[in-house]
């Protein structure tokens, strides 16, 4: 069960975990336009919801920053004292070079796009 499933960009509203401890947060090239403050409120708010396993949905975001790949560490260092983890989902080639060249690849989970039903 996830908290956000729409493919709109990530609302400011604090997300719920699902029974399985789940948060999603959708995010945009527009929302990370605007700087991450809003990105790091999202996580924090999806933390203290009590998420143990963050899926950040990266399908609408072409490239991301570092300080944004270092907010997806910070969020994952509490998800996984919780037992969970955060999960990049919808990665695309640009962004799976960045993990690689960190070494991040073999921190962060990388989930591809699910395919929507009925296809």
């Amino acid at each position: 069960m996830t908290a956000a499933t729409s493919r709109q960009p990530a609302s400011l509203a604090p997300a719920r975990p699902g029974r399985d401890g789940q948060v999603v947060v959708v995010l945009s090239d527009d929302l990370l336009a605007d700087g991450l403050a809003d990105l790091r409120w999202l996580l924090h708010d999806a933390l203290l919801s009590g998420a143990r396993r963050l899926v950040v949905d990266l399908t609408g975001v072409r490239q991301l920053s570092s300080t944004a790949v270092a907010s997806f560490l910070w969020a994952h260092r509490t998800c996984r004292a919780r037992g969970g983890a955060v999960v990049l989902r919808g990665v695309n080639r640009r962004t799976e070079a960045l993990l690689h060249r960190t070494g991040l690849w073999r921190v962060m989970q990388v989930e591809d796009q699910p395919e929507p039903p009925g296809r």
